[in-house]
């Protein structure tokens, strides 16, 4: 197809972001998408650019004493009849408006109008971020390029309504599961019922009192529910086994040992069975970069309630944090949207943050 990201285009953060949200690209299928932001980058002069699977990284290499990466995923959710993007005065609406093809304009618009940044940029457009981590392209790039990588501070273009969203939680899936013995369900007394044996679990969810956790200024709120209860043999049958799985979203200063200590002391005397695990991210607010971005955004942060691949920056020594015009509210939503004057004001918030060295931050 004709490459839709045309100078005008990239010229415009909020028609950028259209011709993005119009380039159908669930998560792998994110081919024709990358092919049109590779074609872009490699026309670009001043940037040297690379391809790993349907994850496109450009950098300058400009000798600046420091290296920022500003990292945005590709793809999206399944569409939702919600595809191609429509207009309603100042919402745009369709398939990863917010979430965060938005967030990735930003980071294409930079990479082709800004020639001479403060710092050398890495601009990271990666796949799958959507879906298990194993297609991750992050994932995919640090097991196969880790130098790629490689920086002093990021800035993930994830949906946080313009403000900066720092760190991020860990999280933590399990299975408790309660065992009992079948018997005829007209007989009930000759058995013992496994899902009436979950009643103790939900009472000590119903009952958890969640943390509030303040680090660096911001404040994370912890949450433990259970997401799913499976259990039954039939409809004439007392049955023997039932599994509930729990989330459980956990604050920066533990890590998953931690977590899955504080699960098991919640549910003693339960089976559990840790399914999934991923760290969090502490806010990482002291470095130079972290502290100039503040300045440009002009507002306080928060901590991001929510896990974000800032951790996997995180867990490289990488201080990371999210920053986008999208409203976290809306991801995923059948009328995902966002707003044209959060595009123009983030545009301009990060072009004022990376300003070449002789035009001081306003």
């Amino acid at each position: 197809m004709e490459n839709p990201l045309t100078p005008e285009v990239l010229a415009d953060p909020v028609g950028l972001t259209r011709a993005l949200v119009d380039i159908e690209s669930v998560s792998l299928a994110e081919k024709a998408i990358a092919d049109c932001v590779e074609e872009v980058l490699r026309a670009v002069p001043h940037l040297t650019t690379f391809r790993h699977g349907n994850t496109v990284m450009a950098r300058t290499d400009l000798g600046r004493a420091q290296r920022v990466v500003l990292a945005g995923h590709l793809d999206t959710v399944p569409l939702n009849d919600n595809f191609p993007s429509t207009m309603r005065g100042d919402l745009m609406y369709g398939c990863g408006t917010s979430d965060m093809k938005s967030g990735v304009a930003f980071a294409l618009h930079l990479a082709v109008t800004l020639p001479d940044p403060r710092y050398d940029v890495t601009y990271f457009f990666y796949e799958a971020e959507e879906i298990e981590s194993k297609y991750n392209g992050l994932t995919l790039v640090s097991e196969a390029h880790p130098e790629w990588l490689e920086a002093d501070f990021a800035v993930l273009l994830e949906p946080t309504y313009g403000i900066v969203e720092a760190g991020c939680q860990g999280t933590m899936r399990a299975i408790l599961t309660t065992h009992g013995e079948r018997a005829h369900a007209a007989r009930s007394w000759h058995g013992v019922n496994a899902i009436h044996g979950a009643g103790e679990v939900l009472r000590r969810l119903g009952a958890y009192q969640a943390r509030r956790v303040t680090i660096d200024g911001c404040d994370y709120r912890e949450g433990l529910n259970a997401v799913r209860i499976n259990g039954g043999v039939a409809g004439n049958v007392i049955p023997d086994r039932c599994e509930i799985e729990i989330n459980y979203r956990y604050a920066p200063d533990r890590d998953p040992e931690a977590a899955e200590a504080h699960l098991r002391e919640v549910f003693d005397g339960f089976e559990l069975r840790v399914t999934d695990a991923a760290a969090g991210a502490a806010p990482g607010l002291d470095s130079p970069a972290a502290q100039e971005f503040l300045a440009a955004v002009g507002a306080a942060p928060i901590g991001k309630l929510g896990w974000t691949d800032v951790a996997r920056f995180a867990a490289m020594g990488i201080p990371a944090l999210n920053f986008g015009p999208g409203d976290p509210n809306l991801a995923h939503h059948k009328d995902e949207h966002v707003e044209l004057t959060k595009i123009r004001d983030g545009a301009a918030t990060l072009h004022r943050w990376l300003s070449p060295l002789d035009r001081p931050l306003a």
